[in-house]
């Protein structure tokens, strides 16, 4: 991974590697991003500060929550901090809100990748809440990035997700708002520029 690449919305990210606990088969093993790409999979990186901490098992919490729907819809999904993957392994086996997480717990040493997304926080030395969205094409469709001190809602990443796949398979459309599917999408063109509301009706 070039050192000097600053990634944003829109950036095709190089292959990265990060090193994972299982907590599934309690070992530890690697996610390659070439690996669900060629699965044609996406992938969602969700940054959090720290280990052992406050608001961030009850995010791991929602996360686990909400994670086989989003496997099930193509998703692969990575919790990612600065903490050593032996940290994970101790944090998991002791934090009850952590019981039912079944997705890889990556490290991000030195916070490498978190810098290139400017996910870092310099001062602390520690990642910010950040959600990160690749297509199965390695192309970042997303970056929400939080203060620490607010978390995050899950299912709205699940909403979300929703959204960009649909819009990755059907890329004449446009999701609204709060777009569910089954609910209408938007086919931009000068015949219903100022008319959104007739549009939606």
């Amino acid at each position: 991974m070039n050192e000097n690449n600053i990634y944003t919305v829109g950036s095709q990210l190089e292959n990265f590697e990060f090193e994972t606990y299982d907590p599934v088969k309690n070992s530890f093993s690697r996610f390659l991003l070439k690996d669900s790409m060629e699965q044609k999979r996406w992938t969602v990186l969700v940054y959090y500060p720290s280990d052992f901490t406050f608001v961030c098992p009850t995010e791991l919490k929602d996360l686990a929550d909400n994670y086989n729907e989003l496997y099930d819809m193509g998703v692969n999904v990575l919790s990612v901090s600065t903490d050593t993957i032996y940290v994970h392994m101790a944090w998991k086996a002791q934090e009850k809100l952590l019981e039912d997480v079944r997705y890889p717990m990556a490290t991000d040493k030195e916070g490498r990748l978190a810098k290139k997304l400017s996910l870092y926080n310099i001062n602390d030395c520690v990642a910010y809440r950040g959600t990160v969205i690749i297509d199965p094409n390695g192309i970042i469709t997303g970056i929400e990035i939080n203060i620490n001190s607010v978390g995050r809602n899950m299912s709205e990443l699940v909403r979300k997700m929703k959204a960009f796949i649909y819009t990755y398979k059907n890329p004449r459309e446009v999701c609204p708002a709060k777009w569910e599917p089954g609910k209408k999408t938007l086919s931009p063109s000068e015949k219903i520029v100022g008319k959104i509301y007739e549009e939606l009706k």
